[in-house]
């Protein structure tokens, strides 16, 4: 079977609050440019609305994206708005609140709490819509996420907001932001070839809690907003070969299996990498594989 035949839903479902989503979705970073934000050149256009399109076609329903994802040429969510809209009734767009850039895309300070509704505001006037499916509070730094996940807590009461997530955080942010109100996502970084024993403790804790673990960086690794690695240990290329599937699907097939509640999001603006991204979800991996990456992700650290 070709990467072109495999949908979403081969990796299952999971649900955010009252949502149903595929496993594996879409991140919207890489759709501006040759690397997020105001690094490297502009997308076309056409290119990547094109991408998203096909997205939506291979039963993908969960899509991942932030006002501040623009390029000099390019905004994520006007894309998305573009290419999507009307929007169906089984897509779930999540977006993330609190970082902040200017006009010109510099990075200015975060959001305070009483600036979160201009955050939450700009996200709806971009995507067309007059409400937000998942909102995401990432932090930025601050000791303590109360005061900031209460005002997205007040927009919920208020019917802006469905759900609200927490991005960027430690172990106690998550008790302390579901003493608030209900957190039906995490969104940390979290990769094979980066190991991590407090992103481990989250996704244990969000898989007692039923709660979705969402990772970002998890195809990118350490080289992040620069986009997709070409560094593999030997272990992901030799289980790549066995599998007849690339690097990259290895990283998000290891993703999913680290458990049920887990979503990948990997995002590109090339259509044949978007396809071998969703065809990840149905690559399964044996317990001998998984131990042996496993191993391997230890002896990064």
């Amino acid at each position: 079977m070709t990467s072109e035949m495999i949908t979403a839903r081969a990796a299952g479902t999971w649900k955010l609050g009252d949502l149903s989503v595929s496993r594996v979705g879409f991140g919207a970073m890489r759709l501006t440019g040759s690397a997020a934000f105001h690094n490297g050149t502009p997308s076309d256009r056409g290119r990547s609305i094109a991408v998203l399109r096909k997205a939506v076609e291979l039963g993908v329903d969960h899509i991942d994206t932030a006002a501040f994802y623009f390029s000099a040429l390019r905004a994520a969510n006007e894309l998305i708005n573009t290419a999507l809209a009307p929007y169906a009734d089984d897509l779930v767009i999540a977006t993330k609140v609190g970082p902040f850039r200017d006009y010109i895309g510099e990075w200015g300070t975060s959001a305070r709490p009483d600036q979160l509704r201009g955050h939450v505001e700009e996200n709806l006037r971009q995507l067309g819509r007059d409400h937000l499916d998942v909102v995401y509070l990432r932090r930025m730094r601050q000791d303590s996420i109360a005061e900031h996940f209460g005002a997205l807590a007040e927009l919920r009461e208020a019917g802006l907001i469905s759900h609200l997530g927490i991005s960027a955080v430690e172990p106690r942010h998550l008790a302390e932001a579901q003493a608030i109100a209900p957190v039906v996502s995490v969104q940390n970084r979290y990769a094979l070839d980066r190991p991590d024993p407090e992103a481990d403790e989250l996704l244990r804790l969000c898989g007692e809690q039923g709660i979705a673990f969402v990772p970002f960086y998890a195809v990118a690794g350490d080289t992040g907003e620069r986009g997709a690695t070409g560094a593999h240990d030997d272990e992901v290329l030799a289980v790549a070969q066995a599998h007849g599937v690339s690097p990259a699907q290895v990283r998000i097939a290891w993703t999913l299996h680290q458990g049920p509640h887990v979503l990948a999001i990997p995002g590109t603006g090339n259509p044949d990498h978007l396809a071998e991204n969703v065809a990840a979800g149905a690559v399964r991996l044996t317990g001998d594989e998984l131990a042996r990456l496993n191993t391997a992700r230890q002896q990064t650290g």
